[in-house]
């Protein structure tokens, strides 16, 4: 939902009559509830061996799903951080703000219990369906800072179906005043896969109703030829276009030592840092404790820690408190299994102004095989307090990164990069 159909209130338009909000602390239980699993790790290849038995219930075609709407699957959470303060020491930092990592676990869940919503069936308490987070597409923040003193509204639901695939609206609010003003807007796509969460199966089809509905859903059509198109764009499948490469190799150029005019002798110009000087490194176990309702490493738990260490990167590249304003083009490449080892590598990428834009790579390795896999990808645009160095890449290859950075930003921030 865009941000003019927010109204100031908080409430979205004729989808919230009659909603009961969910406590935060509930949304995880929902979803043990709904796919059949028990909080006990001893239990979960039992578990696990129950869903296959629920192979049988897939519709075989979408069309023998019935159809729901939008406001069927509206769901709203709460999180009181100003009526029940014992809340507050969870998602506390040491700014006395609310900690965005946990924002970003909490609408993981919400995403996945709005889908389990729309797809549900009131004949049966236990979903077939194995719902997992496909990617983040955006996520834009509208205040810097969200108080830990004051409640939280978090709301969504689904506004684009494909065949197997739903795209989830996601908003935050906070109390002030007596009104809950909107905070964020996210959106998130999600993947319906069998109980075993092998192959894809199909969802229930959504009939927009309403002209408001009908350009949320003409949006995630919109949205989907962009992720395709975007996809296509890959150095390993195209090549830069003209423009690009001459502004990569005017780069290039600048940094050259006019001295020698070698490719091995490079400067770095004023008020810059080298590439390779901004870039910092994680590693995480993974344990039971961070395992989703499928006993993999829960997704929200993935995207807090990836995004934690890109606001340490951006913290120590521009040298002051940075402040995300984006996030987006999350991509679940693959799950990530527990007792593997998370290696995380953040990258200041590029940078305008006091803007940096953050890439952190996730990667896993299994400590016995030794084998190595791209679980995930993740892009944080953050905004400093003052203006940051110019980042230069040292190595010519890895200038590419920086003009499709270059063009990425410009195009879809141009509200901030101008």
């Amino acid at each position: 939902m865009t941000a003019s159909t927010v109204h100031s209130n908080g409430k979205l338009p004729d989808m919230n009559e009659g909603c009961i909000p969910v406590h935060v602390n509930n949304v995880r239980d929902k979803l043990r509830d709904i796919v059949g699993v028990s909080t006990n790790w001893r239990d979960h290849v039992q578990a696990m061996e129950e869903r296959k038995a629920l192979q049988s219930l897939l519709a075989k075609r979408q069309e023998d799903l019935p159809p729901r709407r939008m406001k069927d699957s509206y769901i709203e959470v709460m999180l009181p951080l100003g009526s029940q303060p014992e809340l507050r020491e969870k998602y506390l930092n040491v700014y006395n703000n609310v900690r965005f990592g946990r924002i970003l676990e909490d609408l993981d869940s919400l995403g996945v219990l709005i889908c389990y919503t729309h797809t549900k069936c009131e004949s049966r308490p236990t979903s077939p369906l194995s719902i997992v987070t496909a990617l983040v597409d955006k996520i834009d923040l509208r205040k810097q800072k969200i108080s830990p003193d004051c409640d939280i509204k978090l709301t969504g639901h689904v506004s684009w179906v494909g065949k197997t695939s739903m795209e989830v609206k996601m908003h935050m609010l906070q109390l002030h005043d007596g009104v809950y003003s909107p905070m964020l807007d996210a959106t998130f796509v999600m993947v319906a896969r069998d109980p075993e969460n092998r192959r894809p199966a199909f969802v229930n089809p959504l009939v927009p109703v309403g002209e408001e509905e009908e350009n949320l859903f003409k949006q995630g059509e919109l949205n989907k030829s962009r992720r395709v198109a975007f996809s296509t764009a890959s150095l390993l499948k195209m090549a830069p276009e003209e423009e690009e490469r001459k502004i990569v190799h005017d780069m290039f150029l600048n940094t050259l030592d006019t001295k020698t005019v070698s490719f091995r002798s490079r400067l770095l110009p004023p008020n810059s840092m080298w590439m390779e000087d901004a870039k910092l490194k994680g590693l995480e176990i993974c344990h039971p404790q961070q395992r989703n309702i499928f006993n993999r490493i829960f997704g929200g738990f993935l995207m807090r820690k990836a995004y934690e260490l890109g606001w340490a990167t951006a913290c120590s590249y521009g040298g002051s408190r940075p402040y995300v304003v984006a996030v987006d083009d999350i991509m679940f490449q693959r799950p990530v299994e527990l007792g593997s080892l998370l290696f995380l590598s953040s990258q200041v990428c590029y940078t305008e102004n006091n803007y940096i834009q953050v890439r952190v790579h996730s990667e896993v390795s299994d400590p016995i095989t030794r084998e190595h896999h791209t679980t995930n990808i993740f892009h944080f645009t953050f905004m400093a307090e003052k203006e940051v160095p110019r980042i230069i890449p040292k190595s010519y290859g890895g200038e590419w990164t920086v003009i499709l950075y270059y063009f990425y930003c410009k195009g879809k921030y141009y509200c901030i990069f101008q």
